[in-house]
């Protein structure tokens, strides 16, 4: 940066510095605070009145700290700075204000999307201080007249790519851009994904793919308005799509099929979230329905994340697809001899008597086999509710029958062997 436009940078920040102790500089603050206390009344008004969610985007926690204080401090802060000079008042505290209040709203902005759509990240903090240095940076830049001599050396800068040339300032309002056009469409997309999971008219499955499908467009499009913004020609866009089919061809294979399989298993309602199955040997309830995977929460608290691939070409037992009732047996063996025809009333009454077995189907009783030490009889029942637990009601029923026998003084004859010496 040469001589001149260093002095020129310290004589603009000296006529701003000399602009604030002036008098009417007094009335500009006082009309700045103005400004900060009407933002902070309608803000806290609307919050009173709007129904939202705790730790919103627009309104935070505790008001101030959500992206609408900001945003309508700002709009106010620019209505007063044009104002103010008509009237003879220095909007010199102005100067200082929009710039400071410009890197708020970015700030806010940025880190309540990132918190609401990704709650549990690590890198959330990160991103914070990042963005925070960032646009603090900026501001002061902003404020010291420095910023626009910085762009003008990125705009001296250049290189060629393809058949356009790029600059470093183009290339930096472009990120800039890039970030803000994300960061809304990941905002918007969250909202709509959000009330779309609050509706209770359709099925759960069909909210999970609409929810889905409308942050993909959404972040798509944001994409490409982002890339647009940044210089970058979509047109070029079409060979890179063929190098993504290659690779999806080959090495993302697999990635593609799952995230294919997951719209499939959305879309046809096979599988629904709540459902129990059985997959792999892995037997739970399904808690989630991801785009590339599916979460499975076993009743001992296990998960287990499979690929949606593995639920569309193998055999998965569903428990609630059609019908949420499930069939448990028992068996019980009793000595030989034994009034069966008497014995089975009472078995299916013992039965009836614990809380979970279904009066309809009826429970039912079979001589199931003549075995060597007894009568095996087997106890049907029906369940409705699978996802609580199948050992339960089976306990409840075996301990019923347990006492049942008890009390008529049916044995339940030991295994027995003879052993003769020649």
């Amino acid at each position: 940066m040469n001589q001149t436009n260093s002095t020129f940078d310290l004589a603009e920040l000296q006529g701003l510095l000399q602009s604030l102790l002036t008098p009417t500089a007094l009335l500009g603050l006082g009309v700045f605070l103005a400004c900060l206390g009407v933002s902070w009344l309608v803000v806290n008004l609307i919050n009173r009145r709007v129904p939202h969610r705790t730790n919103s985007v627009l309104f935070g926690t505790h008001v101030v700290d959500g992206v609408l204080f900001p945003v309508l401090a700002l709009v106010l802060a620019i209505i007063a700075k044009r104002t103010l000079p008509l009237v003879g008042v220095s909007p010199a505290v102005f100067k200082l204000a929009v710039p400071v209040l410009v890197s708020l709203v970015l700030i806010r902005l940025s880190v309540r999307v990132l918190g609401a759509a990704f709650p549990d990240s690590k890198m959330l903090k990160t991103l914070e201080r990042t963005v925070s240095w960032l646009a603090w940076g900026g501001s002061i830049l902003w404020v010291t007249g420095i910023l626009p001599f910085v762009l003008k050396e990125f705009e001296d800068i250049r290189w060629k790519m393809g058949g356009s040339q790029m600059t470093l300032r183009n290339l930096v309002e472009g990120a800039f851009s890039a970030v803000i056009v994300l960061v809304v469409s990941l905002w918007i997309s969250s909202l709509i994904e959000a009330r779309l999971l609050r509706g209770g008219t359709m099925d759960l499955s069909l909210r999970k793919i609409a929810a889905n499908a409308t942050r993909a467009i959404f972040l798509f499009g944001g994409l490409l308005i982002a890339l647009s913004s940044a210089g970058i020609d979509l047109t070029a866009l079409g060979v890179l799509g063929g190098a993504l089919g290659v690779g999806i061809g080959f090495g993302l294979q697999k990635l593609a099929s799952n995230y294919v399989s997951g719209f499939v298993i959305l879309a046809e309602r096979s599988l629904r979230i709540g459902d129990m199955v059985k997959v792999d040997n892995f037997e739970g309830r399904i808690s989630d329905i991801n785009t590339r995977y599916t979460v499975i929460r076993a009743l001992s608290g296990r998960e287990a994340i499979l690929p949606n691939e593995m639920l569309i070409t193998q055999r998965v037992e569903n428990m609630s697809l059609a019908d949420p009732q499930v069939l448990l047996n028992t068996v019980v063996t009793v000595a030989y001899g034994t009034d069966l025809d008497s014995l089975f009333p009472k078995m299916v009454a013992a039965a009836l008597s614990v809380e979970r077995v279904l009066r309809t189907p009826e429970p039912s009783v079979q001589l199931s086999s003549f075995a060597a030490d007894g009568l095996e009889l087997t106890l049907y029942f029906w369940i409705a509710d699978p996802q609580n637990g199948q050992g339960g009601p089976r306990s409840d029923v075996n301990m019923a029958l347990l006492r049942l026998l008890n009390e008529l003084n049916v044995e339940i004859p030991f295994p027995q062997r003879v052993v003769r010496q020649s």
